[in-house]
């Protein structure tokens, strides 16, 4: 299952971030190399927040995920959410049949 989990960020959060980039940037490394952390980035012109793609058999990984987060910690990101998403199709995406009704 996926879960996508975004961010609200603060104004300024690009230039305010530098100093936990690192940490967060390290976390989200180690997050994909378990296999957990599909797709993640900044919302860019403007900066909105950003967004970051997990995979696994709850929402547990992105929610592990958002209590490690420096961006988190240190006030950086306003709100967060995480939805389960239900991916239909994409690259590397197993095809299934899609019901047209």
């Amino acid at each position: 299952m996926y879960y996508l989990l975004t961010y609200d960020v603060v104004p300024e959060y690009l230039e305010k971030r530098e100093q936990f980039r690192e940490s967060h940037i390290e976390l989200a490394l180690a997050a994909v190399s378990r296999g957990e952390l599909r797709l993640g980035g900044a919302l860019t012109e403007p900066s909105l927040g950003a967004a970051l793609l997990f995979e696994g058999d709850s929402p547990k990984v992105a929610e592990d995920f958002v209590t490690k987060d420096p961006y988190v910690s240190n006030g950086l990101v306003k709100r967060w959410y995480i939805n389960e998403w239900s991916i239909v199709l994409g690259a590397g995406v197993p095809a299934k049949e899609i019901d047209f009704g």
